[in-house]
């Protein structure tokens, strides 16, 4: 199998204003969306779109549907002019854990049918229930840039920009993300991982290493954001979206030979 599961660590570091730093243990899925039905028919710990001991519901994703998350994820490429012909989609994210989830952020890495990394969507959430995704063709650059445009911390600037660092997942993943405001880092997060199977042992293995791990997340960013407010850091007035669900994307540039 593509799907499998990553245990490591998230890191978080502020810069500006004030100086901040927390590192937390946790595990992510990296799930094949031509896979899903045979995992959640093989597995009895871990479902697809049902109740189980971890779980991952693609309603949760994308445009919110119940089933079709890889057609919405077709759907986002063509609109930033990407070719899909062929592709296979794999989504990086935290899974359900006895029904609760919270992803700050889902990454989706697209593959061409020849096994390039084409293109990655990076799907950020906020604690108000609003979704953001940034559509990026991977070019010649490890590196992809985007404005940011969803309030996601009362702490930082919508005047901002992200800087995406990817690498495609095998034994190991590793992302980076960093924000920018007027060419300064204000902060800076990761997250890295060691690649294990996706079976039932592993899945529970991992379930009694991390337990709770999605309520904690939910939990640790209140925490962190009290910290903050404790150190004195200025806060920033919520910009409200137009709509819950949006997307920003950033078009490929047209290579040498092609029209």
């Amino acid at each position: 199998m593509k799907s499998c599961l990553y245990q490591g660590h998230v890191f978080h570091a502020r810069h500006e204003p004030k100086r901040h730093a927390f590192r937390y243990s946790v595990f992510s899925l990296l799930l094949d969306l031509d896979e899903l039905d045979f995992i959640s028919a093989r597995s009895r710990v871990f479902g697809v779109n049902k109740t189980a001991l971890l779980s991952f519901r693609e309603r949760d994703h994308g445009n919110g549907t119940t089933n079709g998350l890889k057609s919405w994820v077709i759907s986002e490429l063509h609109a930033a002019g990407i070719e899909t012909s062929g592709v296979s989609i794999r989504v990086l994210c935290y899974p359900r854990i006895l029904g609760y989830v919270f992803n700050p952020l889902t990454v989706y890495y697209c593959f061409a049918k020849t096994g390039e990394l084409i293109a990655t969507l990076h799907e950020v959430h906020n604690t108000f229930n609003e979704k953001h995704t940034y559509i990026l063709p991977i070019e010649n650059s490890a590196k992809q840039m985007a404005t940011k445009v969803m309030h996601v911390s009362p702490f930082t600037e919508m005047t901002s920009r992200y800087q995406f660092e990817y690498g495609t997942p095998n034994e190991k993943v590793h992302l980076v993300i960093r924000l920018y405001t007027n060419d300064e880092l204000i902060l800076s997060t990761s997250f890295a991982g060691t690649r294990h199977e996706m079976s039932d042992r592993a899945l529970l293995a991992t379930f009694f290493r991390y337990p709770l791990m999605t309520l904690k997340i939910i939990s640790a960013i209140h925490f962190e954001a009290f910290r903050l407010w404790h150190k004195g850091v200025p806060l920033v007035a919520r910009v409200v979206m137009p709509e819950k669900i949006t997307a920003s994307y950033v078009t490929p540039q047209k290579k040498e030979g092609r029209p």
